[in-house]
């Protein structure tokens, strides 16, 4: 039997993933990297390709995976499971984009051509940092269906097909499955997504991998997956919002994100439905709960169990708060 655990905000030891288009602007959050070209921080994880490991409090040293054995129903909520495979249902990332991301796209859960046990892979992306000209690929041109996709990739101009669109600090992108997309270069990302990690691509500027071979492409997947006729991608600007206001910056099956702006002392609460995730964008505070109270900063993501109850955010900071729909 399970030893009762009080349930408390769980910080974890992130995932650290080098990538060939990553760099070393996780830094500034004052993360410890290892060498390389780091594009990927796995801050909250519970999947075979990384899995987080708890640094504070009674639970230390356990695996996302050890704790969703012993206490997932209590800590995650009634929704907070994948009903597919049992796992924790989303993936909490930093992503540095140093250099173009592939342009690659997501199956939805019931695609046949899924890996035993994998999800799907629908998420959003808040942007926290971008340099001037920043850019991403966002969804295909008007008009363009499987034909003229699998045209245009015979023939050298898949780029002819994509839709490009600015970016700036501060905004959100919802990315269904389905969605073809790319980060570009100079951008600092938060990413809400479902636990997966399948991605096709599409096309990869013929680069060579960090192996010295170019990389895999999956044209027929990512064919067969890509919604052509629109798959209810969408994209807003988060600025203007008040002291203790909440704004819903993506809402899914599968997660929703809201975006607030903490000036002062204001009191929350879990439910029993589902987990509260707490990524901090930018700026520092406390986070209170009855039997505590921890120190948080930009870059910090916290999972708080749904049986936590009452807690406090009191600072000066931007937070993404993320619960799973009930």
């Amino acid at each position: 039997m399970t030893t009762a655990v009080k349930p408390y905000p769980l910080q974890f030891q992130p995932e650290m993933k080098e990538r060939i288009w990553g760099g070393r602007a996780l830094e500034q959050f004052g993360l410890a990297l290892p060498e390389g070209s780091i594009g990927e921080g796995w801050m909250i994880g519970d999947h075979p390709n990384g899995t987080t490991k708890v640094v504070n409090g009674e639970l230390a040293g356990k695996g996302l995976d050890e704790i969703r054995e012993a206490y997932g129903r209590e800590f995650f909520g009634t929704k907070g499971f994948s009903e597919k495979n049992g796992r924790f249902p989303l993936l909490i990332k930093l992503l540095d984009c140093n250099d173009d991301l592939s342009v690659q796209v997501h199956p939805t859960d019931d695609y046949a051509g899924l890996p035993a046990g994998e999800l799907g892979k629908t998420e959003m992306w808040y942007i926290l940092d971008a340099k001037p000209g920043a850019k991403i690929i966002y969804g295909l041109k008007d008009g363009v269906d499987r034909a003229a996709m699998e045209a245009a990739i015979s023939e050298g101009r898949i780029t002819d097909t994509l839709q490009e669109v600015s970016v700036k600090a501060g905004d959100a992108f919802y990315i269904p499955a389905g969605t073809v997309h790319a980060l570009c270069a100079g951008v600092v990302v938060a990413e809400i997504q479902q636990n997966s990690d399948t991605t096709y691509r599409l096309y990869d500027y013929n680069r060579l991998g960090l192996d010295g071979e170019l990389r895999e492409l999956h044209i027929e997947d990512s064919l067969n997956v890509i919604a052509y006729e629109g798959s209810g991608a969408s994209r807003m600007t988060t600025e203007g919002i008040a002291d203790g206001e909440w704004l819903t910056i993506a809402s899914s099956p599968y997660f929703i994100v809201e975006k607030g702006i903490v000036a002062s002392k204001a009191a929350y609460s879990t439910s029993a439905e589902s987990f509260v995730i707490v990524v901090v964008a930018e700026g520092s505070g406390k986070l209170n709960w009855a039997d505590g109270s921890l120190d948080v900063k930009a870059g910090e993501c916290f999972l708080l169990p749904a049986n936590l109850g009452g807690y406090e955010l009191d600072g000066s900071m931007t937070v993404l708060r993320s619960v799973v729909p009930a």
